[in-house]
């Protein structure tokens, strides 16, 4: 862009200021660094020769172009940061029509007093320009919120006439920006404008009415559950309208997670996280709406899955979410936090709040062992997978993982040790004070039988090595042909290796305290001193 033709978009002449964007808009698509622009404050200059045109109705025809080439600015927060852009703001609002006609105080303006008859284009256009700013620049995030964007936007959601997929799709993304960047619109949006209630209608009515959704009715709806994640998570409402309205969303999301339990294609995969990342915000009491109790005479299907008279699909969905994701992620050989977390989060609120979600849950994790002779962490079992998420690197997924598998085992050391071997469990057992076969007083869970070992399990039993969790064959042992001498040496050997990890700081002799957690100790004599309580203490947990 040069001197010349900054002067004909200064111009606005017709015949060359139309063919001068067109040909910077398409060298320009893919630009992100925009240090050319930033000599003789030429960002600056192109800036305000185009919003001339914007601001010039004369010239409508050619505002897409000249949105277009915003578009691309917008991209360089340097010069945001740098020039004053928020009296522009109202123009790209005025395009976006996201100015309402009865003024600031939206609650006083019908939907109906909305301008509908415009230029789809241009309205999409104006709002990823709007998108864009938003992201990059506090102020203009400021002055979009204290033009009261978010009333307008749902003025138009809540309008009578039918509104563009595209125009709603952007609509979202606006919205979720604002709500996401500022918590005093969140609450805004929840009590003043009732959000939850009327999104949560209208999220319904979407995947009611829709029988085949296209690419862009899905993005609406993603940006739609995105929106709801952000406005959920202000707790600004008491908790009796709070649960009248999680309740009413619970048995939507349930609806969507059953109608898209297939998980096709990506689009549908990404409602299902959508959807999961906005159960995490609901009260652990609204979960039982996840599942519906039905007749005593209906049949159990893969698509339809009874367990104790109850309806369990959604919660199915979840967990074959998470098989799916565990899956993916070691195929990348890396541990998707964002996509793991919020499943394995609301499978512990779920199991945690309510029986029958915590025994199914527990009939897929953990179903009766049979193959004894294979470790609990090869294979590609949802229990194989969580087994190896527990050398998981990340301490919230680790967590989480172990406090899932935890509450499906009511807390009880022997049925982890069963499915999963000491030896992975070990560190689950440190963090839950469950070590020396100390046992957690409570009384969260029935005391009903849940066990139901198999012949294959009952037969080899005896011979399962509690360590690694599986069937070990007799191994000769090496003492065997030593000598007396030969022993000796290498307990010595074995005692010095030992003292060498201690002294170089690798490992730390400890104890298990009264809490059942590892304690360090800070001479290898006190062991021998605790050694008669240790065996104290096992012998009263075996009792």
């Amino acid at each position: 862009m040069d001197q010349e033709q900054l002067k004909t978009l200064l111009d606005k002449n017709t015949e060359h200021f139309p063919r001068v964007l067109r040909k910077f808009n398409e060298e320009n698509a893919d630009l992100f660094q925009f240090e050319k622009f930033h000599k003789n404050d030429l960002w600056f200059s192109l800036w305000k020769a185009v919003f001339g045109i914007l601001n010039d109705d004369g010239l409508e025809k050619y505002h897409t172009v000249c949105l277009n080439t915003i578009r691309i600015l917008s991209r360089d927060e340097s010069s945001l940061l740098k020039n004053n852009i928020v009296p522009d703001i109202s123009c790209l609002l005025k395009l976006a029509h996201l100015v309402a006609s009865g003024g600031t105080n939206m609650a006083a303006t019908t939907p109906d007093a909305i301008d509908q008859s415009y230029n789809t284009d241009v309205v999409v256009e104006a709002l990823k320009c709007l998108c864009n700013l938003v992201f990059q620049n506090v102020e203009v995030r400021r002055e979009c919120i204290r033009q009261n964007v978010a009333d307008v936007i749902f003025q138009r959601l809540s309008s009578s006439t039918q509104t563009e997929s595209s125009i709603e799709l952007f609509d979202m993304k606006l919205l979720f920006l604002v709500t996401a960047l500022d918590t005093t619109v969140r609450s805004r949006v929840l009590i003043e404008l009732n959000g939850l209630t009327y999104l949560t209608e209208l999220l319904d009515e979407k995947f009611r009415v829709t029988s085949e959704f296209s690419a862009q009715q899905f993005d609406v709806a993603i940006e739609l559950l995105k929106v709801m994640f952000n406005i959920t998570s202000s707790s600004d409402k008491s908790p009796s309208e709070n649960e009248i309205q999680s309740l009413h969303l619970t048995s939507v999301i349930r609806e969507i997670l059953i109608r898209f339990s297939d998980m096709k294609t990506d689009r549908e995969r990404s409602v299902i996280a959508h959807s999961i990342d906005l159960l995490t915000n609901i009260s652990s009491s609204c979960l039982s709406e996840l599942i519906v109790k039905c007749d005593s005479t209906a049949k159990s299907s893969e698509k339809r899955p009874i367990f104790e008279c109850r309806n369990v699909s959604a919660l199915s969905t979840v967990l074959r979410y998470l098989h799916y994701t565990l899956e993916e992620n070691e195929k990348s050989s890396s541990t998707n936090k964002n996509l793991v977390t919020p499943v394995l989060a609301i499978l512990v609120k779920c199991i945690s709040s309510n029986s029958i979600m915590r025994r199914y849950v527990r009939s897929v994790i953990l179903p009766p062992l049979r193959n004894v002779y294979k470790r609990p962490e090869e294979g590609n079992e949802l229990r194989n997978y969580l087994c190896r998420l527990q050398g998981s690197p990340d301490l919230v997924v680790r967590n989480l993982t172990y406090e899932l598998l935890l509450v499906c085992c009511k807390k009880n050391q022997s049925r982890l040790i069963k499915y999963f071997g000491y030896g992975n469990m070990a560190g689950l057992f440190a963090n839950a004070g469950l070590m020396a076969g100390r046992k957690v007083e409570t009384n969260e869970f029935s005391s009903e039988g849940e066990d139901s070992d198999t012949p294959e399990y009952n037969d080899m039993r005896h011979a399962i090595n509690p360590v690694v969790g599986c069937y070990v064959p007799p191994t000769p042992n090496p003492l065997d042909n030593m000598t007396e001498e030969q022993k000796e040496y290498e307990a010595e050997k074995l005692v010095n290796l030992v003292d060498q990890l201690h002294r170089g700081g690798i490992i730390q002799p400890c104890r298990i305290n009264a809490e059942g957690k590892p304690e360090p100790v800070d001479h290898i004599l006190e062991l021998q001193e605790e050694l008669p309580k240790q065996h104290d203490l096992h012998k009263n947990a075996k009792e």
